[in-house]
């Protein structure tokens, strides 16, 4: 019986899972918010607020002035100094031409962003204001002070138009709802979240006291910050050490409380088209003193994202075209990150968004190495002859050396590339003791450097193991013979003696969790 030479197959290198989890589409967004430009502030940032015009400048408040930085450049465009002590809460009108900032002397302060003069001062507050937002019909503020009270100001008549009563504690956050310009909310040190109707008669004019909100929510901390949702129907507070979502449509219900922040959450804020472009949706921001920025989805309110920041974060503001992203933080620092791709908004003009780089391309012609090699990428069409290229097949050293069953020079030219791949073709051929065996005191300390480098490694240790074994077994007759032999052995004993003691104090650490886990399934059992 005739027998045919069989074609050589190559040797299957094994694919090992990564040992990291993949990046996600919302990891690779969030990451290419690159090349961050810092400026020291001279006191913690306490506000950052992007203008909705394009080029979408951003005013930062810290210690006793604003500065408006250029968000295309963003290099310093001008400050508003015009403060008697800490200014508070720098915020832009909606057309970007008027500026509000609460001070330490209770003074609300409107100016001109173009000229940097003083429009209007309001001086009802007696106590530091904290608090300075713009009503979406650009005629009206509402501030809120450490005096308790939140006070909604006319700005044509330098007027107070109401006067909103009914926090014990300083008035620390406010907000104005998307779907209703006459409905706010006020939130304070005093734990409570309070919804307001600017058109009710209970919150009067100028003089009246007897003022009484829509709806009390308590937080269960101080409230820091909030935002409304961009339907208008759910209300975000944090403060203390969690986040509470709120639904105003069903009698401010909570939704659902986060807890997942080792220390108090400073800031918040709403995205409606941050994220990939394969899932844009809105998306929320927050920021905390033990300097973690994370952000959530919005359908389970799960992590999407996290960064880690050197200061506690007290401030974070977000463009609308999702194209900057700031953070200011407790010692004064500004952090500004340029996302390489904005999104478009509809309704601004292609030419007021930054102009893209058109790349460059080289000339056709025989200067270029492409001009000889055109058209390899080029299909065939239906009616033309294909003649079939065929390709020499060029081996590796090792499989040249597998073919020719040169056992052990192909197990010592694997070592530095595909070891584990080799040890298993050489256990199914079984040439393994082949392989082992017959070494001189060079290529086994090349051996033995592999072992003690890798046996500890999960994905090898059950192969390496058994190759260990045969080791041992094939070479206790030579131990003392080899210096260098003797003292890989003797660190492959200490590598091996490390990881059993590690293995028992996780064993004797899992024996101390394990009671505790079990205690808190019964207890959210019983809760349920």
């Amino acid at each position: 019986m005739e027998y045919e030479p069989g074609e050589y197959q190559r040797l299957h290198i094994r694919q090992f899972p990564a040992r990291t989890i993949r990046e996600t589409a919302e990891g690779k967004y969030w990451r290419q918010f690159k090349t961050p430009t810092l400026a020291k502030q001279f006191g913690p940032v306490d506000h950052i607020d992007f203008c909705k015009q394009s080029p979408y400048s951003y005013a930062v408040t810290a210690a006793t002035k604003v500065t408006v930085y250029d968000g295309n450049s963003r290099s310093k465009k001008r400050q508003f100094t015009r403060f008697k002590d800490i200014a508070f809460s720098g915020v832009f009108r909606d057309d970007g031409r008027l500026l509000a900032a609460g001070g330490q002397n209770g003074m609300l302060q409107l100016f001109d962003c173009g000229s940097r003069s003083v429009l209007r001062q309001f001086k009802a507050h007696q106590r530091p204001t904290h608090v300075a937002r713009f009503s979406p019909d650009n005629i009206h503020i509402l501030s809120g002070s450490d005096d308790v009270t939140a006070r909604f100001w006319d700005i044509a008549s330098n007027a107070q138009v109401a006067r909103l009563d009914g926090h014990t504690d300083y008035v620390r956050a406010a907000a104005v709802s998307p779907s209703n310009m006459e409905t706010w909310a006020t939130g304070g040190y005093d734990h409570m979240v309070k919804l307001w109707d600017i058109r009710s008669t209970g919150c009067g004019g100028s003089g009246s006291q007897n003022s009484s909100s829509m709806m009390t929510m308590d937080h269960g901390a101080p409230v820091e910050d909030m935002q409304f949702f961009p339907s208008g129907s759910l209300l975000v507070t944090v403060g203390g050490n969690q986040l509470c979502v709120w639904d105003l449509v069903s009698g401010g219900k909570l939704l659902r409380r986060l807890t997942n922040f080792q220390k108090t959450v400073t800031c918040v804020r709403l995205s409606p088209m941050a994220g990939p472009d394969s899932a844009a949706s809105p998306r929320m921001i927050t920021g905390s003193l033990d300097g973690h920025v994370k952000i959530f989805e919005l359908d389970t309110f799960k992590v999407t994202h996290a960064s880690k920041y050197p200061a506690p974060v007290t401030a974070i503001g977000i463009s609308p075209d999702c194209g900057l992203l700031a953070i200011g933080m407790a010692d004064g620092m500004l952090s500004c990150r340029r996302h390489a791709k904005p999104k478009a908004i509809a309704g601004v003009p292609a030419a007021a968004r930054p102009a893209k780089k058109k790349k460059w391309r080289p000339k056709m012609n025989s200067s270029n190495y492409r001009y000889f090699i055109r058209g390899q990428s080029t299909r065939a069409a239906v009616g033309d002859y294909k003649v079939a290229w065929i390709r020499r097949t060029r081996l590796q050293q090792y499989d040249t050396l597998l073919k020719q069953f040169r056992y052990c020079e192909a197990m010592t030219a694997a070592l530095l590339t595909i070891v584990i791949s080799i040890l298993e073709e050489l256990a199914a051929r079984g040439g393994m003791v082949a392989a082992i065996g017959g070494r001189d005191s060079e290529s086994l300390v090349k051996l033995l450097k592999f072992l003690v480098k890798y046996i500890v490694e999960p994905r090898y240790s059950a192969m390496l193991c058994n190759v260990t074994h045969r080791v041992l077994d094939t070479y206790t007759s030579v131990i003392g013979l080899s210096p260098e032999v003797d003292e890989r052995l003797m660190a492959l004993k200490d590598r091996v003696n490390e990881e059993v003691k590690l293995h028992e104090a996780l064993i004797e650490i899992q024996g101390c969790l394990e009671p505790i886990l079990a205690a808190s399934m019964l207890a959210d059992l019983k809760l349920e």
